[in-house]
């Protein structure tokens, strides 16, 4: 498994919580003729920089960590407070002291290996993870849990912004949408049809785009293969490149594309009211969504907006740390969070100088609802609390715990370990009761093309509410569209939410 970027040097507290951890994470079913091809949904390699300097955090000796606070509900990440860390035992093995108590363990283990003639057999590796697997449901924690190498690793990777592979959302799909034909492969009048490129991967760079055909990959036609087949031949190990042949319309085009670990696009911007108020949305908590939004708040800034609407809706949360950098853009100083031990000690986590946007004369409001999560609850929560901005819309997910995440050695996957709370600069402990908005609004019920939340921050400023619909926001360093882009696919699931029945959920390769 690939080692997240700078995992252990994050300047961040104790182990404080990232939202990626929810309840026992149920998998979310996913719909016929659609799969999840090298996108990985979740973890922390949260796209550090190695130029950054973070000063290293130790819990105890033998003990690194970094905090990260989220929540894994199936695809969904919710983060809100993990810490990424490794532990090593000083004494391998069974504790002499407890050789009695583990006798039974080793008993059975030993049977199973020697005496067990079932088929099939399970293998150590099957029979280690098992064991692991239950004693952390012994915990009765939904936030605790195990997983097994390839989905640990997913899961760093997505709670950072980052995913792997090139980077394209694909569905199966009658060729002729009027046709009625029920898809279960490649052929016989149905397509692998690109869905959408994702903003910032390899795919997007190549050229490829909404609507492409995908007709072979390397060379190798992709008639009578299934959609999990065909995605399986687009995957592959880093910086090898494999190339598509796509049918553009009527025109059949080759695009080679690189596989790699790349930084997703978690900030989007543009302007409302005129020009007068700027709009800023973050999608997760992580390193590369404080940089982009750094730099999203600079070119607002100097294009002399003094207003700002903050949308957190549907942010599942990421990193302490950079929860606390977005938050200190607008507080200049003093607490963001506390973080509590299981001892109850409680440590004060302050803002970070320069921000810049801690002058009282730029106006902020925070849009909020009930999938904003974890770290994206910390840093709604610290701006509520010290009186820099109210929040907006219905009442926060409510995950005040905070996880560590432990890979263990031999590849053997890894855990999700609670192991603190956090609370809110005033103390307040949020966890299954989430952040009340100062203000009440909610897009249930609002006619298509409206919303009402949004024109509630637009008041809260002192500006009319947007009459029509918007053009959905343009990632942070890319340039506003000329005109209104096609909707997102139906069927894509909100954070925490699953797709919409009959419809397709995007499937990253």
């Amino acid at each position: 498994m690939p080692a997240p970027k700078n995992p252990l040097h994050r300047d961040q507290p104790d182990p404080a919580d990232r939202p990626a951890t929810g309840p026992t994470p149920s998998p979310t079913p996913e719909p016929p003729s659609t799969t999840e091809a090298d996108r990985a949904t979740a973890p922390p390699s949260d796209g550090a920089t190695d130029s950054e300097a973070r000063r290293p955090r130790t819990f105890e000796p033998s003990r690194l960590g970094l905090l990260i606070v989220a929540v894994l509900v199936g695809s969904a990440l919710f983060v809100g407070g993990f810490t990424l860390g490794a532990r090593v035992a000083t004494t391998p093995g069974t504790p002499a002291s407890q050789e009695a108590q583990f006798d039974p363990f080793w008993d059975v283990y030993s049977l199973i290996q020697n005496e067990y003639a079932g088929s099939p057999k399970p293998s150590t590796d099957q029979l280690v993870q098992a064991a692991i697997n239950g004693m952390m449901q012994s915990l009765n924690d939904p936030w605790s849990y195990y997983q097994a190498p390839s989905d640990f690793e997913s899961s760093l990777l997505s709670v950072g912004g980052q995913a792997q592979g090139i980077g394209v959302e694909v569905q199966l799909q009658p060729i002729d949408p009027n046709s009625g034909t029920s898809c279960s492969a490649i052929g016989n009048g149905c397509e692998l049809a690109v869905v959408q490129p994702i903003c910032g991967s390899p795919a997007a760079a190549a050229g490829i785009q909404a609507g492409d055909v995908i007709v072979s990959v390397g060379g190798t036609a992709l008639d009578g293969l299934t959609i999990d087949q065909a995605t399986a031949m687009i995957k592959g190990p880093n910086d090898t490149s494999v190339t598509l042949g796509l049918l553009r319309g009527t025109t059949t085009i080759q695009r080679s594309v690189v596989r790699m670990i790349y930084n997703q696009c978690e900030v989007a911007s543009k302007t409302l009211a005129n020009g007068a108020v700027g709009y800023i949305s973050v999608s997760g908590i992580n390193d590369p969504a404080a940089s982009q939004f750094d730099l999203a708040l600079k070119n607002a800034l100097a294009a002399g907006q003094r207003s700002f609407i903050l949308d957190l809706r549907g942010n599942g949360g990421g990193y302490v740390p950079d929860a606390v950098k977005i938050a200190s853009e607008y507080i200049p100083s003093g607490t963001i969070l506390y973080q509590q031990d299981a001892s109850g000690n409680q440590t004060e986590i302050a803002a970070n100088p320069g921000g810049l946007a801690t002058d009282p004369s730029v106006k902020l409001v925070v849009l909020v609802d009930g999938n904003t999560a974890s770290a994206a609850e910390i840093l709604a929560g610290a701006l509520q609390a010290r009186g820099r901005a109210p929040l907006i819309g219905t009442k926060t997910y409510g995950k005040g715990v905070v996880q560590e995440w432990l890979p263990l050695p031999n590849n053997d996957g890894g855990i999700h370990l609670t192991v603190a709370r956090w609370l809110t600069p005033d103390k307040v402990w949020i966890q299954g009761k989430g952040l009340t908005p100062d203000v009440a609004a909610t897009t249930v019920g609002a006619r298509a093309g409206t919303d009402p939340v949004l024109d509630a921050g637009l008041v809260a400023l002192g500006y009319p509410p947007e009459t029509t619909a918007s053009p959905s926001p343009a990632p942070s360093g890319s340039p506003a569209p000329s005109s209104a882009p096609s909707p997102a696919p139906s069927g894509s699931p909100a954070p925490g939410g699953s797709p919409t029945p009959g419809s397709h959920t995007p499937s990253p390769s």
